[in-house]
């Protein structure tokens, strides 16, 4: 497993990699970790991981996407996925989508949320992207404070539909 990078914390050095499948259930822990998340992810039993690992081998497999943790002391403290999208629109621009940012409770506010997202920033720019982009649900208000703080704005209005 190689570091793509050192990400400086105000608890020190944390580690950025790819995600391996060893580390699914740490993934799975961060994404239940808020009452949104834990509505809407988490595991059943022994199969409940299943899913999970169709999601991981298909991200894995294209190169289009990056599972991404970060580790201290050999525990996984924050997970990120970033994906690279090719476009028509501006111009035929490649775009960047976050999803899925997470950091462990007690390292909120070390500034590794921060720190994760300016790494995927530079990923995108090292890629040739336009533009980066997220979505955050409306519940999230701390969050969208964080991503106005890193220079997001909030420029447009989402919608989904459950399938």
């Amino acid at each position: 497993m190689t570091d793509l990078a050192l990400l400086r914390t105000s608890e020190g050095t944390v580690s950025l990699r790819r995600a391996v499948i060893e580390d699914l259930p740490s993934i799975v822990e961060l994404l239940t970790d808020d009452p949104l998340g834990a509505a809407r992810d988490g595991t059943d039993g022994a199969d409940g991981l299943q899913a999970y690992v169709r999601a991981f081998e298909a991200l894995d497999a294209d190169p289009a996407h990056l599972l991404l943790v970060a580790e201290t002391g050999g525990e996984v403290v924050a997970t990120t996925q970033l994906s690279f999208i090719p476009g028509l629109s501006r111009r035929g621009a490649l775009r960047a989508q976050v999803e899925g940012v997470r950091v462990r409770a007690d390292l909120r506010g070390s500034g590794l949320g921060r720190a994760l997202l300016l790494w995927t920033k530079g990923e995108a720019e090292r890629r040739g992207c336009a533009l980066i982009q997220l979505t955050s649900d409306k519940q999230r208000s701390e969050a969208h404070r964080f991503y106005a703080g890193l220079g997001f704005t909030a420029s447009h209005e989402g919608f989904k539909r459950e399938l």
